[in-house]
């Protein structure tokens, strides 16, 4: 790990086990880490959450809360710099329909009855 990434995971620990959360956490990070973006802080809080130091649950699902808050942001101009070509997720209702497939159609075989003897050739 980074120094720069070690720096913004402790202070996350720090303001979360002092009982900081949401926006008051996030403020705390940024004064500690005045460098970081939002992309950073939610890649320190998965370190965090996958590590085996933290074991209270209170403060995994304040960094858990903060993480996915700020996932879900847009990224911000000071991000553009570490931003990647992240591949789209889309939903039925950005799908246009499949157009349908045009049926061929069969030729139906020709059935011919003996009607004599009651027989069917086809």
């Amino acid at each position: 790990m980074g120094e720069k990434k070690k720096k913004i995971y402790h202070a996350l620990v720090e303001g979360a086990t002092t009982g900081l959360t949401d926006k008051a956490l996030f403020a705390f990070v940024q004064d500690k880490c005045p460098k970081t973006s939002s992309k950073g802080i939610v890649r320190a809080s998965l370190l965090a959450l996958s590590g085996p130091d933290l074991r209270d649950g209170n403060i995994l699902n304040t960094i858990y809360a903060l993480a996915i808050k700020h996932r879900l942001d847009a990224f911000s101009p000071d991000d553009s710099d570490d931003a990647t070509d992240a591949p789209q997720i889309s939903t039925k209702n950005d799908q246009k329909p499949a157009p349908k497939a045009k049926q061929q159609k069969v030729a139906k075989p020709e059935v011919k009855s003996d009607a004599h003897n009651g027989e069917v050739q086809a």
